[in-house]
Protein backbone atom coordinates (compact mmCIF):
# COMPACT_ATOMS: atom_id res chain seq x y z
CA UNK A 1 0.00 0.00 0.00
CA UNK A 2 3.18 2.18 0.63
CA UNK A 3 5.05 1.41 -2.62
CA UNK A 4 1.27 2.26 -4.50
CA UNK A 5 0.78 5.99 -2.68
CA UNK A 6 4.53 6.55 -3.27
CA UNK A 7 3.98 5.89 -6.83
CA UNK A 8 0.89 8.00 -7.65
CA UNK A 9 2.64 10.84 -5.32
CA UNK A 10 5.77 10.93 -7.78
CA UNK A 11 3.49 10.39 -11.16
CA UNK A 12 1.62 13.47 -9.65
CA UNK A 13 4.96 15.24 -9.14
CA UNK A 14 6.18 14.28 -12.72
CA UNK A 15 3.00 16.02 -14.14
CA UNK A 16 3.60 18.97 -11.88
CA UNK A 17 6.76 19.28 -13.59
CA UNK A 18 6.03 18.58 -16.94
CA UNK A 19 6.08 21.58 -19.18
CA UNK A 20 2.73 22.11 -21.57
CA UNK A 21 3.09 21.85 -24.84
CA UNK A 22 2.99 25.39 -25.89
CA UNK A 23 6.24 25.77 -23.64
CA UNK A 24 8.23 22.84 -25.15
CA UNK A 25 6.91 25.00 -28.57
CA UNK A 26 7.95 28.05 -26.98
CA UNK A 27 11.31 26.14 -26.32
CA UNK A 28 11.50 24.17 -29.39
CA UNK A 29 11.74 27.98 -31.60
CA UNK A 30 13.88 29.42 -28.92
CA UNK A 31 16.55 26.59 -29.69
CA UNK A 32 15.58 26.77 -33.67
CA UNK A 33 16.20 30.45 -33.62
CA UNK A 34 19.83 30.47 -31.44
CA UNK A 35 20.81 27.44 -33.71
CA UNK A 36 20.11 29.96 -37.16
CA UNK A 37 22.21 32.29 -35.87
CA UNK A 38 25.23 30.13 -34.93
CA UNK A 39 24.62 28.77 -38.46
CA UNK A 40 24.83 32.62 -40.00
CA UNK A 41 27.48 33.18 -38.02
CA UNK A 42 29.98 30.22 -39.10
CA UNK A 43 28.80 31.32 -42.97
CA UNK A 44 30.02 34.75 -42.69
CA UNK A 45 33.15 33.46 -41.03
CA UNK A 46 33.06 30.64 -43.95
CA UNK A 47 32.76 33.53 -46.10
CA UNK A 48 34.98 35.76 -44.86
CA UNK A 49 38.05 32.78 -44.70
CA UNK A 50 37.22 31.95 -48.48
CA UNK A 51 37.80 35.41 -49.53
CA UNK A 52 41.19 35.63 -47.66
CA UNK A 53 42.45 32.71 -49.25
CA UNK A 54 41.96 34.25 -52.28
CA UNK A 55 43.62 37.33 -51.52
CA UNK A 56 46.13 35.01 -50.66
CA UNK A 57 46.40 33.09 -54.02
CA UNK A 58 46.57 36.20 -55.70
CA UNK A 59 49.03 37.44 -54.06
CA UNK A 60 51.49 33.93 -54.42
CA UNK A 61 50.49 34.65 -58.31
CA UNK A 62 51.69 38.01 -58.85
CA UNK A 63 55.29 37.37 -56.79
CA UNK A 64 55.32 34.24 -59.12
CA UNK A 65 54.71 36.54 -61.91
CA UNK A 66 57.55 38.93 -60.41
CA UNK A 67 59.91 36.13 -60.28
CA UNK A 68 59.55 34.90 -63.25
CA UNK A 69 59.89 38.10 -65.45
CA UNK A 70 63.10 39.00 -63.49
CA UNK A 71 64.37 36.03 -64.26
CA UNK A 72 63.10 35.21 -67.37
CA UNK A 73 66.87 34.75 -69.41
CA UNK A 74 68.40 33.33 -66.46
CA UNK A 75 69.84 34.58 -63.65
CA UNK A 76 72.41 37.77 -63.24
CA UNK A 77 75.84 37.16 -64.38
CA UNK A 78 77.37 38.25 -61.22
CA UNK A 79 75.56 34.77 -59.58
CA UNK A 80 76.52 32.86 -62.81
CA UNK A 81 80.33 33.10 -61.87
CA UNK A 82 79.75 32.47 -58.46
CA UNK A 83 76.93 29.45 -58.84
CA UNK A 84 79.72 27.33 -60.59
CA UNK A 85 82.45 28.47 -58.48
CA UNK A 86 80.78 27.26 -55.57
CA UNK A 87 79.60 23.85 -57.89
CA UNK A 88 83.13 23.41 -58.70
CA UNK A 89 84.08 23.67 -54.98
CA UNK A 90 81.14 21.37 -53.75
CA UNK A 91 82.37 18.70 -56.61
CA UNK A 92 86.17 18.63 -55.44
CA UNK A 93 84.47 18.09 -51.65
CA UNK A 94 82.67 15.41 -52.96
CA UNK A 95 85.91 13.66 -54.63
CA UNK A 96 87.93 14.42 -51.90
CA UNK A 97 84.98 12.09 -49.48
CA UNK A 98 85.43 9.39 -51.83
CA UNK A 99 88.94 9.14 -51.60
CA UNK A 100 89.20 9.58 -48.03
CA UNK A 101 86.27 7.02 -47.60
CA UNK A 102 88.01 4.59 -49.41
CA UNK A 103 91.02 4.72 -47.33
CA UNK A 104 88.98 4.43 -44.00
CA UNK A 105 87.90 0.61 -45.72
CA UNK A 106 90.96 -0.02 -46.64
CA UNK A 107 92.85 0.82 -43.22
CA UNK A 108 89.74 -1.33 -41.69
CA UNK A 109 90.27 -4.23 -43.99
CA UNK A 110 94.25 -3.96 -42.51
CA UNK A 111 93.56 -3.59 -39.29
CA UNK A 112 91.08 -6.69 -39.34
CA UNK A 113 93.64 -8.81 -41.52
CA UNK A 114 96.27 -8.04 -38.07
CA UNK A 115 93.53 -9.24 -35.17
CA UNK A 116 92.79 -12.02 -37.52
CA UNK A 117 96.79 -13.44 -37.12
CA UNK A 118 97.65 -12.33 -34.36
CA UNK A 119 93.93 -14.68 -32.98
CA UNK A 120 95.63 -17.62 -34.70
CA UNK A 121 97.83 -20.09 -33.00
CA UNK A 122 101.12 -21.50 -33.21
CA UNK A 123 99.18 -24.72 -34.98
CA UNK A 124 97.67 -21.99 -37.57
CA UNK A 125 94.28 -22.17 -35.82
CA UNK A 126 91.77 -19.52 -35.27
CA UNK A 127 91.12 -18.99 -31.64
CA UNK A 128 87.66 -17.06 -32.35
CA UNK A 129 84.74 -18.35 -31.52
CA UNK A 130 82.88 -20.29 -33.72
CA UNK A 131 79.43 -21.08 -33.85
CA UNK A 132 78.84 -24.73 -32.87
CA UNK A 133 77.61 -27.95 -35.21
CA UNK A 134 73.66 -28.13 -35.08
CA UNK A 135 72.68 -31.54 -33.23
CA UNK A 136 71.41 -33.91 -35.25
CA UNK A 137 68.43 -35.94 -34.62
Amino acid sequence: MVKKERLDKGLAETKDKSLSKKEIEEKLIDNFISLQKVMTNLAVKFDDLSNNISKLLELFEISAKTFAEKYKEGFPERYGDIDTEFLRKLDSLLEQNKVISKGIMLMEEKVKERNMQSQRNEDGFSTELRPRPLPRY
